[in-house]
């Protein structure tokens, strides 16, 4: 059972949005604790490779030392209203983001581009799952809000649409 960092870091977004606690994953050299708690940010705990000598009981996991919070980042400026026929088109869970459907296609739209309802503007992977996200709106895209390959959340702002 091989967990990257970007693993981890899905599975305590995931955590947090269905609000789970604890959560505890054990493969046969590996074991995962993730325990997260009111306000506190999550916390990680992975034991050392286990050796399996015969029938044993394995000892409770160590404490896990609290993670140190960041300072919280500088309040925003206000942002600028949009008009009336500006609308977001956003990530309905969390994923990966992909402006394409294969890295050496050409991208599902581009700034300029018309669109209409049904069209589909990009996909997010979540889960090993490659999920089309298609435009509930018309009009003409804006501003691509999200570099292509790069985590989402569910409710990120994807793209910015002129109605219309």
């Amino acid at each position: 059972m091989d967990i990257d960092l970007k693993q981890i870091r899905e599975l305590m977004r995931a955590m947090k949005q269905m609000d789970v606690s604890e959560l505890e994953i054990e493969g046969q050299e590996q074991r995962i604790f993730l325990r997260r708690g009111g306000d506190a940010p999550t916390q990680v705990v992975t034991a050392a490779p286990l050796m399996h000598a015969g029938p044993a009981t394995l000892p409770p996991p160590p404490p896990a030392a609290p993670v140190p919070s960041a300072a919280p980042p500088p309040a925003p400026a206000a942002p600028a209203e949009d008009p009336a026929d500006v609308a977001y088109i956003t990530s309905p869970f969390v994923g990966t983001f992909y402006r394409a459907p294969s890295p050496d296609a050409a991208p599902f739209t581009d700034v300029g581009a018309r669109i209409s309802k049904g069209t589909v503007l990009c996909i997010v992977e979540a889960m090993k799952l490659m999920n089309e996200i298609e435009s509930e709106i018309s009009g003409e895209i804006v501003e691509i809000l999200v570099e292509n390959g790069k985590p989402v959340e569910f409710g990120d702002k994807l793209f910015k649409v002129k109605q219309g």
